[in-house]
């Protein structure tokens, strides 16, 4: 194999270990093994295990952002884009499972960056400035879009996660129920809302 090939082997090798042992439990001797190379050409080609993760969850960073932003394309109305959000999401857990697995997975000691909750971050503030301009014409606060993108993002994303290991409900499905829930509990926004018990203390 060429260099090139080498590294893309290893990449593919170190994502199926990652994704079905996680981090921890892999070890370079395993990927190594799989690879039916020496352990020195992992080092060679990525450092060690942490360089070949990095690699992994970036690629599966890229390609989760890039179908979101795809989806998110300006010039559609707020419910087509909500629409087109949550199925980019489910599109991606279901056509890279092992991915999402990587991605869901708790990231080694000391790694800030790439972790699901930075990628759920990155995706909520492309969807913030969508429903500040869907708050502002419907006459709700703006700086509310913050909490709202969390929150919308949140929820495709733990559904995703419980979708993925039962899978009753057919995609599409699991969609409509998420943008029903979604788009009615916005639409029905309180633009001041209190809770309805008060906290003793």
């Amino acid at each position: 194999m060429t260099g090139p090939q080498r590294r893309e082997q290893l990449v593919q090798v170190g994502r199926k270990l990652f994704a079905e042992k996680g981090f921890e439990a892999t070890s370079v001797e395993e990927i190594a093994s799989q690879a039916k190379v020496s352990k020195p050409v992992v080092y060679e080609h990525f450092g060690g295990k942490e360089g070949l993760y990095a690699v992994v969850v970036d690629r599966e960073i890229q390609a989760l952002l890039g179908g979101i932003s795809e989806a998110l394309d300006e010039g559609q109305g707020a419910r087509v884009l909500l629409e087109r959000a949550t199925l980019a999401l489910l599109d991606y857990i279901e056509s890279d499972t092992d991915g999402f697995r990587i991605l869901v997975r708790d990231s080694p000691a000391g790694q800030s960056t790439g972790s699901f909750a930075s990628v759920l971050g990155d995706v909520a503030s492309q969807v913030e400035h969508l429903l500040a301009a869907e708050f502002k014409a419907r006459g709700l606060d703006p700086k509310s879009a913050p909490i709202h993108a969390q929150m919308l993002v949140g929820m495709v994303a733990l559904t995703g996660q419980w979708w993925l290991d039962r899978r009753k409900f057919k995609k599409d499905q699991v969609a409509a129920h998420l943008v029903n829930l979604a788009w009615n509990g916005l639409a029905g926004l309180d633009p001041n809302p209190r809770l309805v018990t008060q906290r003793r203390g």
